[in-house]
């Protein structure tokens, strides 16, 4: 298996016509799927900001600073999105990372735009925001100070910690009810954690990273995400025990979905990482979905249906009424929002 990767295998690319393949294991082509180092590619987009039409996700907008994600979680369905860049949603996925170099001043040109209403802004509607290269980058502590300078509402969806770094500025929009994070907790078995999302952090270091943020009034939900049948549903309960205790104000859940070719590179890891659970594993995730690995629907992509989900929504419902007494989600304000347009005396 490759070491430090969640998908083991390139697919191709459905909107390429060429591509590079091995045809010969023993040739000179061998080297192409053996590098495993992450390239990091600069890029310049025009807006940074994106309208969210899908009526199930929870979020109006969002911005990701980073297309590609090497934190390489196996079933993440932003996968897809990279062939419209021209790679693969296998290994290029998690080791073509491409980076919006100019995100923060985009950020800012948005935000000064006489015609925008405030609303809340997610970061990782697609990808992680604090995936490894932030550590270097800084990119999305850029943005959370635009954020601060504005007071402007803003989401976070995040399954590393690197977030802790940036308490500073974090903390004081907790102070204006201006920030949500959302810590995305699917596993704490350590063996299947380093296999399903090998880059990601440990389930002790989340929990950690939840109890700080608790301590510092930072509103933080887990997302158990996805749930996986035959793998980590059976967790539900002791998650949201631990993370409760943590200091988490609420959890949520997913089902997992496997659309595009992320069903081919889920099919090939299940098999090599989890050898005597795949059929059952690749079972139940088709009677969660209609008898299918795919799911499209509006509704039911998300959630699942048949009794295995049944079964499944029970235990979550019973799970949270018990460790979440009085979830508070918070409600993040918009009237404090600054429009700088007119330059800095906008801000008084």
């Amino acid at each position: 298996m490759f070491k430090g990767r969640g998908a083991q295998i390139q697919v191709k690319n459905r909107f390429l016509k060429q591509e590079y393949v091995e045809e010969h294991i023993e040739g000179i082509d061998e080297p192409l799927l053996e590098n495993s180092k992450t390239q990091y590619i600069p890029t310049f987009p025009k807006t940074i900001v994106n309208k969210v039409d899908s009526p199930d996700v929870g979020m109006d907008y969002s911005l990701n600073p980073y297309q590609g994600c090497e934190h390489g979680c196996i079933y993440c369905y932003a996968r897809n999105t990279h062939e419209y860049w021209g790679y693969g949603v296998g290994l290029d996925f998690e080791r073509v990372i491409l980076v919006k170099q100019n995100a923060v001043q985009l950020l800012e040109k948005h935000l000064q735009n006489p015609r925008w209403d405030p609303k809340p802004i997610v970061l990782s509607g697609n990808t992680d925001c604090y995936q490894p290269i932030e550590r270097k980058l800084k990119i999305t502590r850029g943005l959370l100070e635009v954020f601060l300078k504005y007071k402007h509402p803003v989401g976070m969806i995040t399954k590393n910690i690197t977030f802790t770094r940036d308490l500073d500025i974090i903390g004081p929009l907790a102070d204006l009810n201006l920030i949500g994070i959302n810590i995305s907790l699917t596993t704490l078995d350590e063996k299947v954690r380093r296999k399903l999302e090998p880059r990601t952090a440990t389930a002790k270091a989340k929990l950690s990273a939840i109890n700080k943020l608790s301590k510092r009034n930072v509103p933080v939900n887990i997302m158990i995400g996805p749930i996986i049948p035959g793998l980590n549903d059976h967790e539900i309960p002791e998650i949201m025990r631990v993370a409760s205790e943590a200091g988490a104000n609420n959890a949520g859940t997913t089902m997992v979905r496997l659309n595009g070719q992320i069903g081919v590179i889920f099919k090939n890891w299940v098999k090599e990482a989890f050898p005597g659970r795949a059929k059952k594993i690749l079972n139940q995730i088709k009677a969660a979905h209609g008898g299918s690995l795919n799911d499209s629907r509006y509704g039911l992509r998300m959630s699942g249906e048949g009794r295995i989900v049944e079964s499944i929504h029970r235990l979550v419902e019973i799970s949270r009424a018990k460790y979440f007494k009085e979830p508070k989600p918070p409600k993040l304000r918009t009237d404090l929002f600054l429009r700088t347009n007119r330059g800095q005396m906008g801000l008084f």
